[in-house]
């Protein structure tokens, strides 16, 4: 099954738009991605593929796993290009699904398992998977009302019993499955895998991934900017379902026979620390509101962080004041990229040694970016623009949503809806395209905002919203956590608002400001805004 609407890539990739290093890639050479794990089984059968609180797995160990979910699946009657729900912790299971899976020519869907439960049937539905794997933690969610209207025939439950119908336990699915899996005869362009889009307008949007995506991230950023190595140990806290935590636990290490640490359950940072000291990871990756905890947190200065020597930081703005506190801790700076789940990982990156603060980065070896104009022109030096996108590893559609696909996928470009401005190379995020708040009937882009409250001493993290008084007038509506002893009263909302308006202009500044011990986060640790709109 071939599925490329919507995409006009048919040559190997060779950009050589300014900025951007040229990569060769045959995709021919990746029929099926499962080689990113299989060619383990004569590279270092015996090294560490995973560790972590589950224990440690060698890559024959792993191999001989996923082997059996493959034939297990296989066994059960799906057929090629069937998918198969993955709602699953971090642990060793996960690969061995995923990879038995998509070597047997089946499609694993990722699934967030912060997902609510409307959200989770729509996930059946829409994918229309015969079967589903989910850690028993989560399995009652699995009952007969949430079955009802998909195609669901087979639960299985990872780590315990269930007794609700149709479960099944590993040890009883797996039962007859042998250990050796031959390649389906899939071919680069064949769908392999799906992740789901955050839905934040809409119903979330399946978005499909072909065989040859996860080598090329590996041959562009795992390569060329991360320069993973076969001694490395990476430690990813964002979890696999995430596209950013998916490369980072999965194809990067495993592509150089690297070692993944995997850490099950919500991380908070006494934990993290914990499997810092214990797994020791060379590599570890975050978002900037997990650096913020970390480094928050009274244990930082006391805990043991030698072992890392590269630190990675995606999906939010980095700022200053979370760099250099991490620094401090390690070293060195996390080193801020930028990726989406429809391009698989990160496109735009700053380097280990040029980090510019506040920049998203350059372009990655092997995609080009275009600014254009909301009518399609490209915009200058310096210029505001909407960010397009090429690359060898973008998503050729959504599933079965050929408007959203038009959308968003123009040709063999990605249209983020996000809005930047290039200088000297780097990318400077200026907010989405939709996300102007008009105020006294001026716009306002809310991360500004956000941006200039969080420089202030006094706070350690905040969101700025719309909010529409009863009059229909909108306002600004800052939501914010404090640091340490800073007390939540109307002296600090005063001299808030007047910093605002002083690093700013005076309708910038919040005419609301609420605080709170926590921000809400999405299940990939990002700061929720669309609870916080709810409320």
């Amino acid at each position: 099954m071939t599925i490329v609407p919507g995409s006009a890539i048919t040559d190997p990739v060779s950009l050589d738009a300014p900025g951007t290093q040229q990569i060769a890639f045959d995709r021919a050479r990746h029929a099926n991605c499962s080689e990113i794990l299989w060619q383990n089984l004569e590279r270092n059968p015996n090294a560490i593929a995973i560790t972590g609180p589950s224990g440690a797995v060698t890559y024959k160990e792993l191999i001989q796993s996923a082997s059996r979910w493959g034939n297990a699946l296989k066994d059960f009657g799906l057929k090629r290009g069937e998918r198969v729900i993955l709602f699953l912790d971090d642990t060793p299971f996960y690969p061995a699904v995923f990879f038995g899976a998509v070597r047997a020519g089946f499609v694993p869907v990722l699934l967030n398992t912060q997902s609510p439960r409307d959200t989770l049937a729509y996930y059946l539905r829409d994918s229309q998977a015969r079967v589903a794997v989910c850690d028993h933690t989560l399995s009652e969610m699995f009952d007969a009302d949430l079955l009802r209207g998909s195609a669901i025939e087979a639960v299985v439950v990872v780590g315990d019993e269930s007794t609700l119908p149709l479960h099944h336990t590993v040890d009883a699915f797996l039962s007859d499955a042998t250990a050796v899996l031959g390649c389906a005869d899939t071919g680069p362009e064949d769908m392999a895998f799906w992740m789901y889009s955050s839905g934040t307008t809409g119903r979330p949007k399946g978005i499909v991934h072909l065989h040859h995506d996860m080598a090329y991230t590996q041959l562009s950023y795992g390569e060329r900017v991360l320069g993973i190595r076969p001694e490395d140990i990476c430690f990813s806290v964002p979890k696999i379902f995430f596209a950013y935590g998916f490369g980072n636990s999965l194809t990067f290490p495993f592509s150089v026979g690297a070692t993944s640490v995997l850490l099950p359950g919500r991380p908070n940072p006494s934990l993290i620390f914990d499997a810092i000291e214990k797994f020791r990871p060379t590599l570890f990756f975050g978002l900037p509101t997990l650096y913020t905890a970390l480094a928050a947190s009274p244990e930082a200065k006391t805990r043991d962080l030698r072992s890392i020597r590269r630190s990675i930081s995606a999906a939010e703005t980095l700022s200053q004041e979370i760099y250099e506190a991490w620094k401090s801790l390690t070293g060195h700076g996390p080193t801020e990229g930028l990726g989406s789940t429809e391009l698989l990982h990160i496109y735009l990156s700053n380097s280990h040694d040029d980090q510019r603060i506040g920049a998203a980065g350059q372009a990655v070896p092997g995609y080009e970016i275009q600014l254009v104009t909301p009518d399609g022109q490209p915009v200058g030096e310096g210029e505001d623009g909407v960010m397009m996108v090429r690359g060898d590893s973008s998503a050729p559609c959504y599933w079965q949503q050929p408007e959203k696909t038009v959308e968003t996928m123009r040709g063999e470009w990605i249209y983020t809806g996000d809005r930047f401005v290039r200088r000297e190379g780097f990318y400077y995020f200026q907010g989405r395209a939709d996300d102007l708040i008009k105020v006294s009937g001026q716009w306002v882009w809310p991360l500004e905002v956000e941006r200039c409250l969080n420089e202030h001493p006094t706070v350690l993290e905040c969101a700025v919203l719309a909010h529409k008084l009863q009059d229909e007038r909108v306002v600004l509506r800052a939501v914010v956590v404090l640091r340490g002893e800073n007390k939540p009263n109307e002296t600090t909302t005063k001299m808030l608002q007047a910093f605002v308006r002083d690093e700013l202009m005076p309708f910038k500044a919040p005419r609301l400001v609420e605080y709170r011990d926590m921000l809400p986060k999405t299940g990939t640790g990002k700061i929720d805004r669309q609870a916080l709109l709810k409320e």
